[in-house]
């Protein structure tokens, strides 16, 4: 049975093969390439125009050896290079089940006519929730305090109120946006980065803010943004939230300024590599709060992202135009 809230779709989903003179058609196939997010899979899997098929990437083997055959490619966490997309040798579609394409290789689905699209503004809500969650752990010493439960020390650590407190938001998209109206409902002042920002808007955010949050596209302009420059500009104690793309952080001058103490602490939902090593000594560090690149999974979410993923495969199905298409 259908899951509830996901629309009936009317088209077989049909691809035709060419054998000389004969024409044989079978089903879509779509391949979720990322490591995690099984909800989101099941959902899309419910939903999908009859006939289709959904499968997961097998990391066992390489992806480059895993899409012969393959209709539609959902990257999720996982690189679609030049080589996954000449080795796809029935690819229609690239579908990004979220908002970020940085790690599809453009140029290559281009030159073959595949299009790319997202499902931008399907968990805007659910960052924003958890980007304000990691701030007030980190603002009440949640990891201090659960240690100081289990050692039955009671009335610490002592934490701080946001209310009055300024925040750092880099960037302006849904995200940040839903973030800076949560921000402001908390009492805080929120100071705002984005592409339109001069150098001199920045380094005042750095100086000022009492907490920093990241939202911004991974892209050249913004890797490595939060750097040890970036760092030496902040007030001591700033709080770093990031739930945007972990490379939009020089890992190796957070972890000088967390060895300098200059950061009170940090969230990380995203990480460099994922899934992170947790036996990292970063993550040990009881300033830093990780969490698994779950911001953006709820419920509510994932009901939006597979109703986008759905849709546009039904689309292509009819041969109509997609939803949400960046290339």
């Amino acid at each position: 049975m259908m899951s509830a809230g996901f629309s009936k779709h009317r088209a077989v989903s049909r691809v035709y093969e060419t054998e000389g003179s004969s024409v044989r058609v079978r089903a879509m196939r779509l391949l979720f390439c990322g490591s995690g997010w099984l909800p989101m899979v099941d959902r899309i899997a419910r939903g999908l125009p009859a006939g289709a098929t959904i499968a997961r990437w097998d990391r066992t083997r390489p992806l480059a050896e895993s899409v012969a055959g393959v209709d539609v490619l959902l990257p999720s966490n996982a690189r679609i290079g030049p080589d996954v997309i000449a080795a796809a040798n029935e690819l229609r579609l690239i579908q990004q089940p979220a908002a970020g394409t940085e790690a599809i290789d453009r140029e290559s689905a281009v030159a073959r006519g595949i299009p790319i699209c997202n499902a931008p503004g399907a968990n805007h809500i659910s960052v924003a929730e958890c980007t304000l969650y990691l701030l007030l752990a980190l603002a009440r010493q949640v990891p201090v305090a659960n240690q100081a439960f289990r050692d039955r020390v009671v009335g610490v650590p002592l934490g701080f109120e946001l209310s009055g407190k300024t925040l750092g938001v880099i960037g302006r998209g849904r995200a940040g946006s839903a973030v800076i109206d949560r921000a402001r409902a908390l009492g805080m002042t929120v100071l705002v980065a984005d592409r339109s920002s001069t150098l001199d808007e920045r380094d005042t955010l750095f100086a000022t803010s009492h907490a920093i949050t990241l939202h911004c596209p991974l892209t050249p302009e913004t890797r490595g943004l939060l750097g040890a420059t970036a760092f030496a500009q902040m007030r001591p104690g700033v709080l770093i939230i990031n739930c945007a793309r972990g490379a939009v952080i020089d890992r190796a001058a957070l972890v000088a300024a967390l060895a300098s103490g200059r950061l009170g602490g940090v969230g990380l939902d995203v990480h460099w590599d994922e899934p992170a090593d947790p036996q990292d000594p970063l993550y040990a560090d009881p300033r830093v709060i990780a969490l698994p690149h779950v911001a953006g999974s709820t419920e509510e979410s994932f009901h939006r992202i597979a109703n986008v993923v759905i849709e546009n495969c039904d689309r292509l199905a009819r041969g109509e135009p997609l939803l949400h298409r960046v290339a």
